[in-house]
C-alpha cells in the first residue's frame, strides 16, 4: 500500500452561521496541506444531522504505516481544534431540545 485513505466527519453546532459554514472546508484544506505526507481531496458540509451540521472529510496518508497515519490524525485534529476556538465555531455533542405547553 503506497497510500491510506482517510475518512472522517466532524459536527458543528446548528446555531453556526452560514458564513462561518462556509469557511469550514478551506479551513481543514490549509489545515491538511500544511502537514507533511498528507494529501487533501475534499471536505463537504454533508448532511443535516440530528445534532449538528456534519462535515466530511477525505484525505490521503503517503505511506501505509499505521502509526503515520495516527500520528497525522492527531495533528489534524489538534489543528481544527485550534482553528474552531480561534474562529468561535462550536462542536456539536448529543442534545435534545424539549418544549413544554402548558
Amino acid at each position: 500500500m503506497e497510500k491510506r485513505r482517510v475518512v472522517f466527519k466532524i459536527g458543528v453546532v446548528y446555531q453556526t452561521p452560514l458564513g462561518k459554514l462556509k469557511e469550514i472546508p478551506s479551513l481543514i484544506k490549509d489545515i491538511i496541506n500544511n502537514i507533511p505526507d498528507a494529501v487533501f481531496d475534499r471536505a463537504h458540509f454533508c448532511s443535516f444531522g440530528d445534532f449538528s451540521l456534519v462535515f466530511e472529510v477525505v484525505y490521503y496518508v503517503l505511506g501505509s504505516d499505521y502509526n503515520k497515519y495516527m500520528n497525522i490524525q492527531q495533528q489534524i485534529n489538534f489543528a481544527i481544534k485550534e482553528e474552531f476556538e480561534k474562529q468561535n465555531i462550536q462542536f456539536a455533542y448529543p442534545t435534545q431540545v424539549i418544549f413544554l405547553n402548558k
